[in-house]
């Protein structure tokens, strides 16, 4: 048992959040099978796939901005703004659908621009930033659109039924963009500025580091990566919904997914992988709480009883981690400390 919590100790967060998604993986069989159901059965396989895809985009977005110390509450908003965008720009043509994209996308960078810039230049949190921006977006949708609009033809909507196999395209689509993200951190300038200004921004910039230029790359990339996740939503409904974004709360649902993951809400630690597997366990813990038909209330209690208790986990691994300059000081410490 001792050797056990030892090796559970060693785990990286990414480790550590891996192997609670197998233990889910495992316990969503046994539950499964109480009903009678097959958990690892191609459709029910696939069920999982497609729900992590939507809001995988976001979430690996939510993680690039909370990686600099910021966040970004507007995703939700942009979710349903990029629908409606999508969905009435495409008005049931094939010939719509590439001028569609390109504006939904334009519209997505322009939006993840002006949070960036705002936090960066006015010194605004991400908080208040992206939530007034949200705000802003929400007042447009209700004034504009009362319901459901818009038509995207058969050729887009094949994007959200076409399978390589057993996997869902989006899925894939969606694992190629975390693929370049990682790379990005891992890689390049930027990506290195954006772990170095989320961990002190101030040592960061002391560097010759212009915090700037992460932190609106981030939030551009996240709006972007949510513009997708509007899409791949307009994909499988054909239309688009003013109030998908809401509906879904993919705010708080990146959110705690980036934090199940374990990056650090502060920034500056973490990485998309961690993210990746905190999206999955919520996906199997949906379809095996859908399966066992359990009451709305509990899930929402379940979900929030494992995001606090990986907050916990995590923040008691950091202290027992801390360097030995910050422990309690010894004997000799304390004599020299009542002696000043």
């Amino acid at each position: 048992m001792r050797g056990l919590a030892e090796r559970f100790g060693r785990l990286t967060s990414t480790g550590l959040v891996l192997a609670v998604l197998v233990v889910a993986i495992v316990l969503g069989a046994i539950l499964t099978a109480t009903e009678g159901r097959n958990f690892f059965s191609l459709g029910n396989v696939s069920a999982i796939l497609v729900a992590t895809s939507v809001l995988g985009f976001v979430a690996i977005g939510q993680t690039l901005v909370i990686l600099t110390g910021s966040i970004d509450l507007s995703v939700s908003y942009v979710v349903s703004l990029t629908t409606v965008l999508a969905a009435t720009t495409m008005d049931g043509s094939s010939g719509n659908v590439v001028p569609a994209v390109l504006l939904v996308l334009a519209v997505a960078a322009a939006i993840g621009f002006v949070n960036g810039a705002v936090v960066s230049f006015l010194h605004v949190h991400g908080f208040i930033a992206t939530l007034g921006m949200g705000l802003i977006i929400s007042g447009y949708l209700a004034v504009n659109y009362a319901g459901p609009t818009g038509d995207a033809p058969r050729s887009f909507a094949l994007i959200g039924a076409t399978r390589i196999g057993p996997v869902p395209l989006p899925v894939l689509i969606m694992l190629g963009c975390a693929l370049l993200m990682i790379l990005m951190l891992r890689r390049t300038r930027v990506g290195h500025q954006v772990y170095a200004v989320g961990g002190n921004p101030q040592v960061a910039r002391l560097s010759g580091v212009r915090t700037s230029v992460p932190v609106i790359t981030a939030h551009v990339l996240c709006s972007m990566l949510t513009a997708l996740a509007g899409l791949l939503l307009v994909a499988r409904t054909q239309v688009g919904n003013p109030t998908a974004g809401t509906q879904g709360q993919y705010d708080l649902m990146s959110i705690a997914a980036v934090v199940l993951g374990g990056t650090l809400l502060a920034g500056g630690k973490g990485n998309i992988t961690g993210t990746l597997a905190g999206v999955a366990i919520f996906a199997v813990m949906d379809n095996v709480m859908a399966a066992l038909q359990t009451d709305p209330f509990l899930r929402d209690a379940i979900r929030g009883a494992v995001i606090v208790a990986a907050v916990a986990v995590y923040a008691r691994r950091e202290i027992d981690r801390r360097p030995a300059r910050f422990e309690r000081p010894g004997v000799l410490d304390a004599a020299l400390q009542e002696a000043k």
